[in-house]
């Protein structure tokens, strides 16, 4: 399969203007799959409760309509962060399709100031069955947390969708370990730019990349620019969970000794 992220510099609360220019970076490259940032369509930096409700949108919202458009027309599919209006305001990420929204994934673990403007997760850490392979989903902050990638590779993920808005430097070293860990693919989709409204100034560090199942980075972007980035993988080699002839990632689990 070919795996597509796409590193935007959206413009805070000018939805449609980041929703075609991700769309116009996404043209540059073909790809089965593509993962764009977290709130990728927003911007990141709230200010007030209400701010984040008049931009929020239903999981069949006007961002819904443009990635399935575009995954109806490319016969592909997308990964995408966006603000959820649903019972309350979440911070969610929906895989789309060419036959529309396969699921919504609400962001588990919450980092710093989101936890004045969203309310935690509440429907686990999913995984979809793809025509090249079974994908997961998880949320930028998710990654500092290791039963977030284990529960995916648990579920039967190959490649784990990180739609991110990374401000802390440690998230690509260390998705080389939640790979490693896991023996699967990562997408970690990053914005560029920086947010400075009124009070709190919030710097994003870019670096978005594709690790392999085997701890490699098969590719990062740059810290400040735009970007699109594609690679060529096989699925296939996130099921050899083997390291050697007597042990087993998953399998050589002892959940009887663990206190979680």
């Amino acid at each position: 399969m070919r795996l597509a992220i796409i590193q935007t510099k959206p413009s805070f609360g000018k939805n449609e203007v980041n929703i075609h220019t991700a769309t116009e970076q996404m043209r540059e490259v073909p790809a089965d799959l593509y993962v764009l940032p977290e709130l990728f369509n927003t911007g990141y930096n709230f200010a007030t409760p209400d701010e984040v409700d008049r931009l929020a949108e239903k999981s069949d919202g006007a961002t819904f309509r443009a990635m399935t458009g575009f995954a109806q027309r490319n016969s592909c599919y997308v990964a995408y962060g966006f603000a959820e209006r649903a019972d309350r305001i979440y911070n969610s990420a929906a895989l789309v399709g060419p036959s529309g929204l396969l699921g919504v994934y609400r962001k588990v673990h919450l980092f710093d100031r989101e936890n004045l403007f969203f309310k935690p997760g509440n429907l686990g850490f999913p995984v979809f069955e793809l025509p090249f392979g079974r994908v997961g989903l998880m949320i930028c902050f998710d990654w500092m947390y290791p039963e977030a990638a284990r529960s995916l590779a648990l579920k039967g993920a190959q490649l784990i969708a990180h739609p991110s808005n990374l401000v802390l430097p440690y998230c690509p070293d260390g998705m080389v370990t939640r790979c490693l860990e896991n023996k699967v693919f990562a997408a970690t989709a990053d914005r560029v730019g920086r947010e400075n409204r009124g009070e709190v100034d919030v710097q994003f560090i870019g670096t978005s990349e594709i690790v392999s199942s085997r701890g490699e980075v098969l590719v990062r972007l740059g810290r400040e620019e735009e970007g699109v980035a594609v690679v060529e993988i096989d699925l296939k080699d996130a099921d050899k969970k083997k390291i050697n002839q007597y042990n087993d990632l998953l399998t050589g689990r002892r959940p009887d000794q663990y206190n979680l």
